[in-house]
């Protein structure tokens, strides 16, 4: 979402100009792309300085008072520069909520109404991805009440067959880590459309290829989440929103919560409406096509009292999971037997993310649908808590992300500070500097769709890492961020941010990194070198100037025959001619095609099979048109026509099989549409 947390690679990439048009889809893509925030270290905070972080180990008390001055010193003046219309905000210690605040409004009165101010108390916020919590709880009440297994194969469960392309079983640990291995889909993500969800026809509809082998690579998946959603319902014989509405939310003392879409008649009034930016007019109400991965609103206020549950104080009538449970849920849930030595970087446990900062460990979970923005983190060793959530998207592309980052990383330098200094390295330089060789490349997302025509997005928002200062990494750009980083090594395949916090890790063989894990459940993975940008782009970029250069000659050179007097060109070699020219025409179609429908599709906009399908034929009328303009160029040559035709017959034919092979290699010809 900006999109379900279609998460964070989404957010940061630098694009690869493919064209305005293609530039504006990575964009969207990265936004489409993903719930559950991770944190990256500081942006600096937008509108206010955030407090400095206190000498070591003394932070400020963390007391009602100092809290809501801290709040708001930094969120009026940010929401007022980024155009945000809102932001409710909670915070928790020892299991009582320490603060609850509203800003900005909840609606902005541009319909003509008045302007509502934020109540923390009152208003819901959709919550993104962080709703992700919520299911993994569900599967871990049913883990402890023995009615799930996490380490049977999923299958068991399922009244249908998941997409399979490796012999190694998919498990309720492996779908609540993010590593089933799935690729990414977008269609039926988030719309506006009202009637009823159908979870099991989502989950069995053009379902994503499986693409990595299970357990082996974090890669953010929505489907994973919403079929351990429906794991739940299947066992439990509830319907999912209904088994979390009365297992968790209630039992939490969550009642203005739910999963339900549209919202209860008793909760609409009260949902805040979401905007992209204040001035502009409210979002329709949205609708997350798989409810467990994103469907959940909330006020602050309840979501305090989620944290509260999960830091096992008491709450609600009765605790969402028993100690042990609770414990399981929270600690990472993967080791080296399958991550090899991504394990000694960030791991997902059973649901949270490892968000640690200054020493102290803390667990938590960011969401995004189109307009809302949230973002979770609970302190297990230090009984505390901080929930945001923003209604708007901010009039920068990063401003949602940014603000939010300043919030919790604020929190954190506020009231946790740093213990002590960090270890030292207990790497040698010459390891180090081998290492580093090793990791020199060009990277991309795990999260990513392979099987289909939007593999060509994968061509925006690669990373690129190179050696610096003889072992160090420059990471450009910087994981989770827009600009770029260095690491240096601190442990074997162990790298952290130079001035930072942020740590990396590494797979390799003995002659390259398989593998970058940058966040709990994302990584960097190396391109292969027939899909570099360096060769991929110059290719479409010359093919496809070549092709728009030819057409433009076609009436210019019948204009210029006539007004010269020149006869028609002979009718020998007509037909190759006229099949290039088709082959030209249907080429260009094509990629027209392609850049208007990924655009769509990555807006969330659905585009129908016959319109892709329509598409792919032009775009196979181009790729055969290579053996016509073969045709042409030889018998152009045979008949000796002037260096000039030859030439361009070359041009043609080179175009041609240029875009051909982009094609081919991005999967644009591919038999699967699915999305």
């Amino acid at each position: 979402m900006r999109s379900l947390s279609l998460h964070p690679s989404r957010r940061h990439r630098p694009l690869v100009r493919l064209g305005a048009v293609v530039a504006t889809v990575v964009v969207l893509a990265v936004s489409t792309a993903g719930c559950g925030a991770a944190q990256h270290d500081p942006a600096p905070p937008i509108g206010a300085p955030a407090a400095p972080a206190a000498a070591s180990g003394a932070g400020s008390a963390l007391t009602d008072t100092d809290v809501n001055a801290w709040l708001d010193g930094l969120l009026p003046a940010a929401l007022h520069r980024t155009g945000i219309a809102g932001a409710t905000v909670a915070v928790v210690k020892d299991g009582k909520i320490v603060t609850t605040r509203g800003y900005g409004y909840a609606d902005t009165g541009s319909g003509g109404e008045p302007a509502v101010p934020v109540d923390p108390d009152q208003h819901l916020f959709r919550m993104g991805s962080v709703s992700k919590l919520v299911t993994a709880t569900a599967v871990l009440q049913l883990v402890q009440s023995g009615k799930l297994d996490l380490d049977a194969d999923v299958e068991t469960y399922l009244d249908f067959d998941l997409p399979r392309h490796y012999e190694r079983a998919v498990t309720l640990r492996h779908l609540l880590t993010h590593t089933a291995g799935f690729e990414e889909r977008i269609a039926g993500l988030i719309g506006t459309d009202g009637g009823t969800v159908d979870l099991r026809k989502a989950l069995v509809t053009d379902p994503p290829e499986q693409i990595y082998e299970p357990g082996t690579v974090p890669a953010y998946s929505n489907y994973s989440n919403a079929l351990a959603g429906y794991i739940v319902e299947r066992v439990s014989g509830t319907r999912f929103e209904e088994y979390v509405q009365r297992n968790i939310l209630d039992r939490a003392g969550m009642p203005s919560s739910t999963f339900e879409q549209p919202l209860p008649e008793a909760l609409r009034n009260r949902m805040s409406n979401g905007y992209d930016t204040s001035a502009g007019p409210a979002a329709p109400f949205e609708i997350v096509g798989t409810p467990p991965p994103g469907a959940l609103s909330a006020p602050a206020t309840d979501m305090a009292r989620f944290m509260i549950a999960q830091l096992g104080e008491p709450v609600g009538f009765a605790p969402l999971l028993d100690q042990p449970t609770r414990e399981l849920m929270q600690r990472p849930a993967l080791d080296a037997t399958s991550l090899g030595t991504l394990a000694d970087g960030p791991r997902m446990t059973l649901g949270f993310f490892t968000e640690d900062r200054n020493g102290h460990r803390i667990l938590g979970h960011g969401g995004d649908t189109k307009y809302f923005h949230s973002h979770l983190q609970i302190y297990p060793d230090d009984r505390a808590g901080i929930f945001v959530s923003l209604n708007s998207n901010g009039s920068g592309a990063l401003d949602s992300h940014e603000l939010r980052e300043s919030v919790v990383n604020g929190f954190a330098d506020r009231y946790f500070p740093a213990r002590g200094d960090q270890p030292a390295t207990t790497v040698d330089p010459a390891t180090t500097a081998k290492h580093a060789a090793l990791a020199a490349g060009t990277y991309e997302s795990s999260r990513a769709i392979r099987s289909n025509f939007l593999t060509a997005i994968g061509l925006v928002g690669r990373t690129t890492v190179s050696v610096t200062d003889g072992d160090r990494l420059q990471i450009e750009p910087g994981p989770l961020s827009d600009s770029p980083a260095r690491y240096e090594e601190v442990a074997p395949w162990v790298w952290r941010e130079v001035g930072g916090q942020r740590t990396i890790a590494m797979r390799a063989t003995d002659d390259r990194v398989e593998a970058i894990s940058f966040d709990s459940a994302f990584a960097f993975l190396p391109v292969e070198p027939a899909r570099t940008s360096a060769l991929a782009v110059p290719v479409l970029a010359v093919s496809t100037v070549v092709l728009l250069l030819t057409v433009l000659s076609w009436p210019v050179g019948a204009i210029v025959r006539r007004r010269l007097g020149r006869a028609p060109r002979d009718r020998a070699g007509r037909t190759a001619r006229i099949l290039s020219r088709l082959a030209v025409a249907g080429t260009l179609l094509a990629f027209a095609g392609w850049v208007l429908s990924i655009g769509s599709i990555m807006s969330l906009q659905d585009i129908p099979g016959a319109v892709l399908r329509t598409i792919q034929v032009l775009q196979l009328v181009g790729l055969l048109g290579v053996l016509p303009a073969t045709v042409r160029l030889v018998d152009d040559v045979r008949r000796h026509v002037g260096w000039r035709r030859i030439a361009g017959s070359g041009l043609i034919l080179v175009a041609l099989a240029g875009a051909g092979w982009f094609a081919v290699e991005f999967q644009l010809l591919a038999p699967s549409i699915s999305y």
